[in-house]
């Protein structure tokens, strides 16, 4: 089992990024997949979550209307667009897949956030 996310990097205020997490060694389509972000010092939080068929969603109340999951079950592969970035999302971004009992985490990409 492999989740493998992509596209962090360094982007100003007010930027954009858009990150990838691509899983393998299981059924990618049967998951509820999420996406976290664990900052120095602090907490891993909840960002976003998607359904397996990607109908239903939910964000956490800081990223509501910047942030978008998606999903592609045919490229077995989960998203997540973050507009208006801010210094406060300066953060490890993690992938997770799960479908209970079993739980997958994927090793992160870093997203800073500065001028």
């Amino acid at each position: 089992v492999q989740l493998v996310e992509s596209g962090g990097g360094l982007v100003q205020p007010g930027g954009s990024l858009r990150l990838s997490c691509l899983a393998s060694g299981f059924t990618f389509s049967d998951y509820v997949m999420s996406w976290y972000r664990q900052a120095p010092g602090k907490e891993r939080e909840l960002v976003a979550v998607l359904s397996s068929t990607g109908g239903s969603s939910y964000y956490a109340s800081f990223v509501k209307g910047r942030f978008t999951i998606s999903r592609d079950n045919a490229k077995n592969t989960v998203y997540l667009q973050m507009n208006n970035l801010n210094s406060e999302d300066t953060a490890r971004y993690l992938c997770n897949a799960e479908r209970r009992p079993n739980a997958y985490w994927g090793q992160g990409t870093q997203v800073t956030v500065s001028s």
